[in-house]
């Protein structure tokens, strides 16, 4: 004889109510594609008539923002000035925002700040990295290879300094 599956007084009838309560949790990938980019090798083609001997220069920076319902744009950019070593000239200049949409619910507050901040980008950075490369091999250069980017940490770093910055901002309202 089978045995029913009677739902016990109480408990887990109401735990089984909570978990159909409780959002969902979601993050999916939407699309990832190049907002914008940019390359100017101002002085060529003289400078590729002597060694090359690169001083790289990188800025990486991220954004995002909401642009519908549980739907966010993440937004890596990365600036690349190579100069020559010897003359300091410039070599070239590579510009991409390499950006992705997110589709992102059942997460709110920090841990959704923290998902747009440092997980998203991590998603996007090898596509970022990847379109520097050919970027720059079309100018005529040598791929840049980017090192990896621990993403993690520029978020810690980002959250501290806004911590000190409001404890600062907070002392001087209270002189």
């Amino acid at each position: 004889m089978a045995e029913e599956n009677k739902p016990s007084a109480g408990g887990n009838s109401q735990a089984a109510a909570d978990q159909q309560n409780k959002p969902q949790l979601q993050f999916s990938v939407q699309r990832i594609y190049v907002k914008d980019i940019s390359f100017e090798a101002p002085n060529s083609p003289a400078v590729f008539q002597q060694p090359f001997k690169p001083k790289v220069s990188l800025d990486l920076n991220t954004s995002s923002q909401k642009v519908g319902e549980d739907l966010y744009e993440v937004v890596i950019k990365v600036t690349a000035q190579v100069t020559h070593s010897e003359e300091g000239t410039t070599s070239f200049l590579a510009e991409i925002e390499q950006a992705g949409l997110f589709r992102i619910s059942g997460i709110e507050g920090a841990q959704l700040d923290h998902t747009l901040g440092a997980f998203c980008p991590n998603v996007l950075f090898p596509y970022a990295r990847e379109c520097a490369d050919n970027l720059v091999n079309r100018g005529g250069f040598p791929p840049l290879m980017l090192a990896p980017v621990n993403f993690e940490a520029i978020y810690a770093q980002k959250k501290k300094r806004e911590a000190e910055q409001a404890q600062q901002q907070g002392e001087q309202t209270t002189q």
